[in-house]
C-alpha cells in the first residue's frame, strides 16, 4: 500500500467511539472514588483505592483491546465472505439480495436496484481481500486500551499526590465531570447536534450511572 493510500485510511475509532471509551474509563474510576468514605478514609486508604481503580481499568482496557480485535476480525471476515459470494454468484439479482442482507434493513429499503448494482460492481472490482489482522488493527487495539486506562488518570492522580482526602475527592470529581462534559461535547459535534447540550447531558447521565454502579457495589 502506498503512503498516500495509507494516509487515506479511516481512523481506527471515530470521535464518538473515542469519546465512549473515555467515558467508560471515567465511570469505572468514579465507581471506585464514589465508594470512598471521606469521613473515615485516610491518605493510605485513598492511595490503595486509587491503585485499585487504576488496576481495574488496566484490566478493562486490556479486555476492550482484545474485544476490538475480535470485532475487527469478525467484521472483516464477513466482508471477505460477502465479496466471495457476490463474485461467485452468476445471477445479478441474487448478488443484489446478498448485498441487501448485509446492510441495515432501513437502508436496504431506501436503496433501489441501481444502488445495489453500483455496490455490486464496486465489490467485483475490489482487489483481493484478506481476513487477517494487520499492524493498524493491533495499533488500534493498543489505542483503545490506552483510552480506557488514560481516562482513569485525572480521576485517581489527586488521591496519589494530595494529603487531604476530602480535597482530593473534590478535585477528582471536578476533573471527572470536565472529562465527561468534553466527551459529550465531542459526541454532540460528531452528531451535528448541540455540543453544549450533549456535554451537559453526558455529565447528568454519567453522574446517574456512577451513583447506580456504586449502589450496586460495582
Amino acid at each position: 500500500m502506498s503512503r498516500d493510500a495509507s494516509k487515506k485510511r479511516a481512523l481506527v475509532l471515530d470521535p464518538s467511539e473515542r469519546a465512549s471509551e473515555t467515558i467508560f474509563g471515567v465511570l469505572m474510576a468514579m465507581s471506585f472514588t464514589g465508594s470512598l468514605s471521606v469521613a473515615t478514609a485516610g491518605h493510605q486508604d485513598a492511595r490503595t483505592m486509587a491503585i485499585a481503580a487504576l488496576g481495574s481499568n488496566l484490566a478493562w482496557g486490556l479486555t476492550d483491546a482484545v474485544m476490538y480485535l475480535i470485532d475487527t476480525a469478525t467484521t472483516r471476515n464477513r466482508l471477505v465472505e460477502l465479496v466471495r459470494r457476490v463474485r461467485t454468484t452468476p445471477d445479478a439479482a441474487e448478488a443484489d439480495a446478498l448485498i441487501a442482507d448485509s446492510i441495515p434493513e432501513k437502508l436496504a429499503d431506501a436503496a433501489g436496484p441501481k444502488v445495489f448494482e453500483v455496490i455490486r460492481i464496486h465489490l467485483l472490482k475490489l482487489p483481493e481481500l484478506h481476513a487477517g489482522l494487520d499492524g493498524d488493527d493491533y495499533r488500534g487495539a493498543v489505542g483503545v486500551g490506552l483510552l480506557v486506562v488514560g481516562a482513569t488518570l485525572p480521576v485517581v492522580i489527586p488521591f496519589m499526590v494530595m494529603d487531604s482526602v476530602q480535597a482530593a475527592l473534590r478535585v477528582s470529581n471536578g476533573l471527572a465531570l470536565v472529562t465527561l462534559f468534553l466527551s459529550g461535547w465531542i459526541m454532540g459535534q460528531y452528531a451535528s447536534g448541540s455540543p453544549w447540550r450533549a456535554g451537559l447531558a453526558m455529565v447528568a447521565v454519567g453522574s446517574a450511572l456512577v451513583a447506580a454502579i456504586t449502589a450496586l457495589g460495582g
